[in-house]
């Protein structure tokens, strides 16, 4: 397996450790399958990772390296027999790949912001599709927005709701707020 390919099979572990999902197909050994429906990973995690703007993308391949050899420790630890067909942390069940992120998001652990960020990217590209126009997100059926209920937008493309969230309106818009709902 090259170095690309590993690479992503281990962020798509790292990111459906975050927030599961099922597998794409029976072979599929990123995605554990712990979960019905889709997870971060087609929600677009690794294309949220691999944004220029997260500031990550540098630092992607010397943190698959660093994962993967906490799981090789790991596995070591609990005497668990390695799966060498694929990387380290790949081959770990979802049980033990949770306890391992566990470990590294702790309080104490040296790089701990580094492996928050992952999984708060892991976590955004599913709740809010950070990676994508808001509007593309629902065109596309963004699974993410789809659980959670976003509304979709009305036919001009442009989000109005008709029901308050508590149930009356707050303030009158103003008056020179024009029907696009921009201030004048």
């Amino acid at each position: 397996m090259d170095a690309d390919d590993a690479q992503t099979m281990t962020l798509e572990a790292f990111a459906d450790t975050i927030v599961p999902g099922e597998r794409r197909s029976p072979g599929d050994r990123a995605i554990a399958g712990v979960a019905t429906g889709p997870g971060a990973v087609q929600a677009g995690a690794l294309e949220l990772l691999r944004t220029s703007a997260t500031g990550v993308t540098a630092g992607l391949g010397p943190m698959t390296e660093a994962l993967n050899a906490y799981a090789a420790t790991y596995a070591a630890e609990l005497a668990l027999e390695p799966d060498d067909d694929v990387p380290p942390f790949v081959g770990l069940s979802s049980e033990h790949r949770t306890r391992l992120i566990t470990r590294l998001v702790a309080p104490d652990h040296p790089e701990k912001d580094g492996w928050v960020l992952l999984a708060l990217f892991s976590y955004m590209a599913y709740d809010s599709a950070a990676h994508m126009h808001t509007a593309d997100a629902m065109a596309a059926g963004h699974p993410g927005l789809l659980a959670m209920g976003f509304g979709k937008p009305d036919e001009d493309g442009l989000w109005r709701f008709q029901e308050h969230s508590y149930r009356r309106a707050l303030a009158r818009p103003h008056p020179n707020t024009t029907p696009s709902g921009s201030p004048a």
